[in-house]
């Protein structure tokens, strides 16, 4: 056996692993989610119909699929709850991941900027809050934003209100449990590309007349759009299916998607349409991953 042979059939495996494991773990269990989306619901287990027996052979698999509609389509598109809870979590989510980009970009930039030797330092702060469970530290917001919780104690202490502020059970605090969470998610595709940028082009701008504000619109901002691409993606899309922290933080004024598969997965047992809901959903999500994708496209064949 040559050497070429050797060193090809390993990288053949390696190039061709990843679409393995995207069909085992996520294309097949999306298929039967899709199925499920297209069936009706029942009482019997599974609660829902046609159950496809593979026992009955080929006519039994296709009087199943004869069965399948998109009854569960039509009833997403025409009640006002799932249309209400979609919006809600498009504009929590856009909202959220703004103030993300807002509070993100300047702590990866004076990331970017500090002596080499303290910026592993300041990666490990970034990353120490993923040391904990999730659950734990929303938890944690929990007793610091309560009535009598710290919050409260610090500001009444300071003097800064008079009474205690209601911070639970309220938009403020799911907005505040959201970037506290996801944070990390934006600083890192950030740090990563405002380090790769090289110093010398600041000082090309400088030169060529540029002010230090100018240069940094002009140059930096530009450079860094495809770790804001990243970042946005990683945390807007994420926070489109939050369940967790607008359950436990937010009031039960109005819902949003995550919670809406809950109440029909687990409560309603309606799979069908907590299916349809969440194809729907990765149909909606798709959009920006393509818009990136394209972005990306451009930006290496410019380069």
């Amino acid at each position: 056996m040559s050497a070429r042979r050797i060193f090809t059939r390993p990288a053949r495996l390696a190039a061709i692993a990843p679409y393995v494991w995207m069909a085992l773990f996520f294309l097949v269990p999306f298929a039967f989610v899709v199925k499920i989306s297209l069936s009706q619901a029942a009482i019997a287990q599974p609660p829902y119909m046609p159950v496809v027996m593979l026992a009955d052979g080929w006519r039994g698999l296709v009087a199943a699929f004869g069965a399948l509609s998109l009854d569960n389509f039509r009833l997403l598109a025409s009640d006002d709850l799932y249309l209400l809870a979609g919006l809600r979590s498009l504009t929590v989510a856009a909202t959220a991941t703004a103030l993300l980009l807002l509070i993100g970009y300047p702590v990866a930039y004076a990331m970017a900027r500090l002596p080499r030797r303290w910026q592993p330092v300041a990666m490990t702060l970034v990353i120490v809050p993923f040391w904990t469970s999730f659950l734990i530290r929303v938890y944690a917001w929990i007793n610091i934003l309560q009535h009598d919780g710290l919050l409260n104690k610090i500001l009444l202490a300071l003097h800064v209100v008079s009474a205690p502020v209601v911070w639970l059970a309220t938009d403020r605090a799911m907005y505040l449990g959201l970037v506290y969470s996801y944070l990390p998610f934006m600083i890192l595709p950030l740090y990563a590309t405002l380090a790769r940028l090289d110093p010398a082009l600041l000082e090309a701008a400088g030169d060529l007349g540029s002010s230090p504000r100018q240069a940094f619109w002009l140059v930096t901002v530009p450079l860094s759009l495809p770790g804001i691409g990243a970042g946005v993606l990683l945390c807007f899309i994420p926070i489109v299916g939050e369940f967790v922290i607008p359950d436990l933080l937010a009031g039960s004024d109005s819902m949003m998607v995550g919670q809406a598969l809950w109440l029909e997965f687990f409560t309603n047992r309606d799979w069908p349409v907590a299916s349809a809901t969440a194809v729907l959903l990765l149909a909606i999500l798709l959009l920006p991953l393509l818009v990136y994708d394209r972005f990306q496209r451009r930006q290496m064949r410019r380069s």
